[in-house]
């Protein structure tokens, strides 16, 4: 399970519910968590999981575009920042803050201009519209050491498939968190996602 890299997308989640889910997935054994800044006030949610589950995960946050977001969550300890985009500047920011960054990209040109500016790990979004031969194909012009993950589409049934294609993990969307959900849902559906990666 350690080797196969876990991030849950906590997309819509709310600062009075935030704790409550993100205890269920550290239980579960998730131990990468971003809220995505297109969420509710995100800017309460993320520094308060921070300073709560820190040294139980890296927390951090998704969908972040500008320079200002990396150093408001820079601030608040965030460790990990995913990205939808290639954006150079924002990843160079970000790694200069010393944090994990997950860049989002979809050609072989995104991928090394992301590795360029320094992301150490990439993300292929929306992977299910590419299919795990696309990325299989990507990972082969790719460096073998740079993790790259499949974002998009990812369900417990289908995991194996793109970890088999070369991916060190996924991002969980949908399938793992919507917005509103009951907790029980989320510890379901986690415990479903560590089987299937133990299971890898």
């Amino acid at each position: 399970m350690d080797k196969i890299k876990l991030v849950a997308i906590l997309r819509g989640i709310r600062p009075a519910e935030a704790a409550e889910h993100i205890e269920t997935l550290i239980e579960a054994g998730f131990r990468y968590i971003e809220i995505p800044l297109n969420s509710p006030d995100w800017q309460q949610s993320i520094p308060q999981m921070v300073a709560r589950f820190g040294e139980q995960a890296v927390i951090g946050a998704g969908t972040v575009l500008k320079v200002e977001h990396v150093d408001f969550l820079a601030d608040a300890g965030a460790k990990l920042i995913v990205t939808p985009n290639t954006e150079p500047t924002t990843i160079r920011r970000a790694v200069a803050c010393g944090m994990r960054v997950c860049a989002g990209c979809a050609t072989a040109t995104e991928a090394f201009n992301a590795l360029d500016a320094g992301a150490q790990w990439l993300k292929i979004f929306p992977s299910s519209t590419f299919g795990p031969d696309y990325i299989r194909a990507l990972k082969a012009v790719l460096p073998s050491e740079v993790p790259v993950l499949a974002v998009g589409g990812v369900t417990p049934e289908n995991l194996a498939s793109w970890v088999e294609a070369g991916c060190a993990g996924a991002g969980l969307g949908s399938d793992l968190y919507r917005a509103g959900q009951a907790v029980e849902r989320t510890r379901q559906q986690a415990e479903r996602f560590i089987a299937a990666a133990r299971c890898g």
